[in-house]
């Protein structure tokens, strides 16, 4: 059940992107949006030999645009190659060194940065991955 706040927080962001009203809303017409990432946001023990950071997004998405941004220079991983896109067109895949028991956050677009762009040219919503690696 949506909550008064969910609901203008949706009117929100459909402004925010052009979208004038409910009737106009189509799948090309919102922005993406990440729909799961490989860590899994949240995640507490994530094997620091991992050496890719995976996001879906919810639409095929234009190859070449990406915002690996950081929150902080501590907390982003050390990137080990170029970004790149599957085959499916909208999974992209970062490169990555991590280091044992370590907090990271990526985002994934951002406010100053928005290169991550569906094939119209939309560009996502921003996306904040936060995970911690193991031992």
């Amino acid at each position: 059940m949506f909550r008064l706040s969910s609901l203008i927080a949706i009117f929100v962001s459909m402004t925010a992107f052009g979208v004038s009203s409910v009737d106009e809303v189509t799948l090309e017409s919102v922005p993406p949006v990440v729909v799961s990432s490989v860590p899994a946001a949240g995640t507490a023990d994530v094997d620091p030999k991992t050496t890719e950071i995976k996001v879906t997004f919810s639409k095929n998405m234009k190859d070449g645009t990406w915002s690996w941004s950081t929150l902080s220079k501590e907390s982003f991983p050390e990137v080990d190659g170029k970004p790149k896109y599957l085959d499916d067109e909208r999974t992209c895949v970062l490169p990555v060194k991590l280091e044992p028991e370590k907090t990271y956050t990526i985002w994934v677009n951002s406010n100053k940065f928005q290169n991550f762009k569906d094939s119209n040219g939309i560009a996502s919503v921003p996306y904040l991955l936060v995970f911690r690696t193991g031992k």
